[in-house]
């Protein structure tokens, strides 16, 4: 004669069963969360080398030439340091390289740049044209967001004779730049909320650190 489950070793196996459910849904939970999260910071991460390749792009192709407003003669090619219009540092230039294909669009191929950071938010502001009029509205691009410092620091002379700096020279960074030529290097420095301190240094006019 076969003898059955008793109703007391019944719920010890629904216990058993009901335990593991649990331990393996918040298992599955944790892994599911870990796994978001690490996307997040990985979508993060690309927007940081996306913002730091778009910085270094600028300033690799940064030109000499004066923005006029109303037409108004003006020499000052860069502009940099405290700014009314940032909550910290702000930059302004001119750059080269902005595509046009066989000149299809009604600009040129020089951009007027300037960076900014509004509300915790590293932003890039450019205008279709070089020259404009009193009250022309930049186009504003948001980099990075998070942002709760944001410095930018400028070498604007290095030895006449060798044009060129080696790792032992000490570097004598200004806080501002205003000039009729380019500085010989620029660095940007800011602080993240998800990565830290962050400083690039970008050298102008074929000057090398």
């Amino acid at each position: 004669m076969q003898r059955g489950f008793t109703l007391v070793e019944i719920l010890i196996a629904i216990a058993i069963f009901a335990f593991i459910g649990v331990a393996s849904t918040a298992v599955l939970t944790t892994v599911i969360d870990s796994d978001e999260l690490s996307s997040a910071r990985f979508e993060k991460f690309q927007r940081l080398q996306r913002a730091v390749t778009t910085i270094e792009r600028d300033m690799q192709q940064a030109v000499p030439r004066a923005v006029r407003t109303d037409g108004q003669a003006n020499t000052i090619v860069m502009r940099g340091g405290e700014s009314d219009e940032s909550d910290n540092d702000g930059l302004a230039f001119v750059r080269s390289g902005w595509q046009n294909p066989q000149m299809m669009l009604p600009r040129s191929t020089l951009q007027a740049v300037a960076y900014r950071v509004r509300d915790g938010k590293l932003e890039r502001l450019y205008t279709n044209y070089v020259d404009n009029v009193v009250g022309t509205e930049p186009k504003v691009r948001v980099l990075l967001e998070d942002i709760s410092e944001f410095k930018i620091e400028f070498i604007a002379d290095i030895d006449e004779e060798e044009n060129s700096l080696s790792d032992n020279d000490e570097l004598n960074w200004r806080e501002s730049f205003v000039g009729a030529t380019l500085p010989k290097a620029i660095a940007f420095e800011f602080v993240s909320d998800d990565f830290g301190r962050i400083r690039r240094e970008f050298t102008l006019s074929g000057a090398s650190l």
